[in-house]
C-alpha cells in the first residue's frame, strides 16, 4: 500500500476527506503537502507519502480496516481483497502444494482480482497476488502490494492441465503482476517496455531472452508470503523447485514430471507442469531469493 503524487482511486479520496481538501481521487501536491501537514501533527514521518503506516494512523484498526489489512509474523502486510463466493470452491482442503505464477498482465493487483470477478471463466483464481511496477516505468504505487483473494482453507483452479486432479484441490496459487517475455521491446500487447522494467537472461527460456523484470520489492513479497504460508500450511517450500535449482540452476523452471505428476509436494512453479506456459521464469534473483529460504 502506497499512495503518492500520481496515485488515484477511492483509497485516495478517502484520504483526501480525511485531510479537509477536495476529494478528487487524484493525488497532487495539494494532497501530498496537506499529508506531510498531517504527519508531522501525528508525529509520523512528513514525507507527503501515505505508506502502510500513515494509512494505519489515519484510519486505525478500530473501523472497517481491522478485517482488510493483517500482519504476518515476519512483517508482511496483506490486504484481503475477497472474490465473490461463487468465484472459488470453498473446501475446506489441506495444502500440501504451492506454485508460483505470474499474471502476464500488467501491475495493479486489484485489477487481476476485479477481472476474475467479471469475467465467465468461474472459478479460476489463486489466493494471493503480489502487485507490480508499471512496465512503462512511470508507476510503483503497487510495488510489492498482497492482496488475499479467497479463505486459507478455500481453494481455485490455478493449473490448468496436469496428471494430478489431487494437487488441483491441495495446492496454494501466488500470481505476481509481470508481463512475462518481451520481443523487441514490446510485450506480446503490444505495449512498448521502458528499459528498466527488462531483464536479459543469460540463455533464453522457452525461446525468449528478455523478459519483464520481477521488481525488489515484489521478490521480497514473495519471500516473506513464501514463508507465511510454510509456517501456516505446515508447507515443505524447500522441497521440488528450490531442490532443482540448487542442481540444475535455470533449468530447474523447465517442465519436471514430478511436478505434473504431483509426486513431490513443496513449492514448484507453472512452468514445471506445463510446456505451453511462461510463468515464472528463471531471473537470477528470483533463484537467489528462493535458494536462501
Amino acid at each position: 500500500m502506497l499512495f503518492k503524487i500520481g496515485s488515484r482511486g477511492d483509497e485516495v479520496k478517502k484520504i483526501q476527506e480525511l485531510i479537509g481538501t477536495t476529494a478528487d481521487g487524484i493525488f497532487g501536491k495539494e494532497t501530498a503537502r496537506l499529508v506531510a501537514q498531517w504527519q508531522e501533527e501525528h508525529h509520523l514521518s512528513a514525507d507527503g507519502i501515505v505508506g502502510f503506516k500513515t494509512w494505519e494512523a489515519m484510519f486505525p484498526p478500530s473501523t472497517d480496516n481491522a478485517e482488510r489489512i493483517s500482519s504476518t509474523d515476519n512483517g508482511l502486510h496483506i490486504e484481503n481483497y475477497p472474490l465473490s463466493k461463487d468465484e472459488y470452491k470453498a473446501g475446506p482442503t489441506e495444502k500440501e502444494y504451492l506454485f508460483l505464477h505470474h499474471t502476464a498482465g500488467w501491475h495493479n493487483p486489484y485489477k487481476v482480482v476485479d477481472d476474475w470477478e467479471r469475467d465467465d471463466r468461474g472459478d479460476i483464481a489463486t489466493e494471493f497476488v503480489i502487485g507490480g511496477q508499471s512496465i512503462k516505468g512511470n508507476n510503483d504505487d503497487y510495488d510489492g502490494v498482497v492482496l488475499k483473494c479467497f479463505p486459507q482453507e478455500a481453494y481455485a483452479w490455478h493449473l490448468g492441465k496436469n496428471g494430478s486432479q489431487y494437487m488441483h484441490t491441495h495446492s496454494i496459487g501466488i500470481e505476481v503482476c509481470n508481463f512475462g517475455w518481451i520481443k523487441d521491446g514490446k510485450t506480446y500487447a503490444g505495449t512498448v517496455a521502458a528499459t528498466d522494467q527488462l531483464v536479459t537472461l543469460a540463455e533464453p527460456f522457452r525461446g525468449y531472452s528478455t523478459w519483464n523484470k520481477y521488481s525488489e520489492a515484489q521478490l521480497e513479497s514473495l519471500r516473506k508470503l513464501i514463508l507465511h504460508i510454510a509456517n501456516r500450511d505446515n508447507i515443505e517450500v524447500r522441497q521440488g523447485l528450490v531442490e532443482e535449482i540448487k542442481a540444475r540452476g535455470a533449468q530447474a523452471f523447465e517442465f519436471n514430471e514430478d511436478a505434473y505428476y504431483g509426486r513431490t509436494k513443496g513449492m514448484w512453479t507453472h512452468t514445471n507442469t506445463r510446456t505451453d506456459k511462461y510463468d515464472m521464469f528463471p531471473q537470477p534473483e528470483l533463484m537467489d531469493m528462493l535458494v536462501g529460504l
